[in-house]
């Protein structure tokens, strides 16, 4: 496992609930909550990787309704999670492999299609 982290610029963007893995026990943060656990969802270097976060982790703050009413505050913020995966999973592997070839295939078909477009073209004015 690796070690607590609060580096904002590393931390996952779109996470979703997730079961704790067998064999690893539950962990509490520098605030002493028992943390959650999260799966990754966004596409990137770590889908579908697991870790552990606090249950007080910093969200999105609530939205004042006008600039004179502030809205209520939120509890005390703690930065804190943690790794649980240190490798992606075979699944989110795949995932990405074929993303990528339907990304290039796309791309592909649009070159050819504009080739097609440009051959006719000049088909016509010939």
């Amino acid at each position: 496992m690796s070690l607590p982290c609060s580096d904002q610029s590393i931390r996952p963007r779109k996470m979703q609930s997730a079961s704790l893995p067998r064999g690893v026990e539950a962990v509490r943060c520098w605030c002493g909550d028992v943390c959650k656990v999260k799966e990754v969802t966004d596409f990137s270097d770590w889908l579908g990787m697991k870790f552990f976060m606090c249950a007080n982790y910093e969200s999105d703050p609530p939205e004042s309704i006008s600039a004179y009413v502030r809205p209520p505050s939120s509890p005390p913020l703690c930065m804190y999670y943690r790794w649980i995966d240190t490798e992606m999973p075979d699944w989110a592997v795949t995932e990405i492999r074929e993303r990528g070839h339907r990304a290039w295939a796309s791309l592909h078909l649009e070159e050819r299609r504009e080739k097609a477009e440009a051959e006719e073209k000049a088909e016509q004015k010939k």
